[in-house]
């Protein structure tokens, strides 16, 4: 079967989930390897195999990961002339969209992104206007770069012991053009990444205001869940907008999400549609989110959502 690169989204040796969902999409569609860029392989790389990667291309040179992703373009560059894969999978994220351009470019070939999944043939299906249209794509130049959006496919555990060849590449001073002079980290709390956690409790307009957020953060942390937020309350500064749940947000797919106070606009319904059960509270039983949900609680969110804390709190 055709290989198929994929590049591991990584911090400090910890493989991120999105990873996981390209080795799943790549085993689909013909044998994964992976591509490690960066210091603390060792750490990851059995995590890499129990979700399929038959090879690993390491590049472990410290000084890859010193420049911001013109290095990363640089090393798939390299293996797509030299091993000829099939196509390349990256993270739809801010930089792997980056990653994604700047390999098209350099190998001749044509990118798609923010593709939701991807079938026989390499054909890519888009969920555009929150959901409301599906299209399909498929790239007719060169090597296929299709950058996948997180949380779109299911991880799938397909162990493999992967076969590890080291691989380096000479960077050009452009690659060099821009360098990282300081990292910060940003402190993590107790609750989980938001586009990783297994449970999301959001709050919406229906909250009424950043104080009332409490009442969220309370239910979250009663299910050990992340925090997340519409965006019409993090347009009216009442969370943060790196907690944003939506098309121009982020896109959640965990095992439970409930919404609090969300009236489910079609741009946040983009953000969360694919959780596996769907919660609402709402007071107004003509919410859209009702079209959507599993379960819908037509109630004050201010009475329902501590009494749902308290209940849980007791079964623990």
């Amino acid at each position: 079967m055709a290989e198929i690169l994929v590049l591991v989204d990584h911090v400090d040796g910890e493989v991120k989930k999105v990873t996981l969902e390209l080795l799943t999409l790549a085993n689909r569609l013909g044998e994964a390897a992976a591509v490690w860029v960066g210091p603390g392989y060792e750490s990851a790389k059995d995590r890499l195999g129990e979700y399929g990667a038959g090879k690993v291309y390491v590049a472990a040179d410290e000084e890859l990961t010193s420049y911001v992703v013109a290095p990363k373009a640089a090393l798939l560059a390299q293996l797509v002339n030299e091993k000829s894969p099939a196509a390349v999978l990256v993270a739809a994220t801010a930089e792997g969209k980056e990653i994604a351009g700047r390999l098209a470019v350099k190998t001749g070939s044509g990118v798609l992104t923010d593709v939701v999944d991807v079938t026989d043939g390499f054909v890519a299906e888009h969920s555009i206007f929150g959901g409301g249209i599906i299209s399909h794509a498929r790239v007719k130049t060169g090597t296929p770069i299709i950058a996948v959006r997180p949380n779109s496919v299911a991880p799938e555990a397909n162990a493999a012991t992967p076969a590890e060849e080291q691989v380096t590449v000479e960077l050009s001073d452009a690659d060099k053009a821009a360098k990282i002079v300081e990292k910060v980290v940003q402190e993590k709390g107790e609750r989980p990444d938001l586009t990783e956690a297994a449970i999301v409790v959001s709050g919406g307009r229906g909250v009424g205001g950043a104080e009332n957020f409490s009442i969220i953060e309370g239910l979250a942390d009663s299910l050990g869940g992340a925090v997340g937020a519409s965006r019409a309350a993090t347009d009216a500064g009442w969370y943060p907008h790196s907690f944003q749940v939506g098309q121009t947000g982020k896109t959640v797919s965990p095992q439970l999400y409930i919404a609090v106070g969300i009236s489910g606009a079609i741009q946040h319904r983009a953000g969360m549609q694919t959780s596996k059960t769907i919660v609402a509270i709402n007071k107004d039983p003509e919410a859209p989110i009702f079209e959507l949900v599993d379960f819908g609680i037509v109630g004050d969110l201010f009475q329902v959502a501590p009494q749902l804390t308290e209940e849980i709190t007791k079964r623990k």
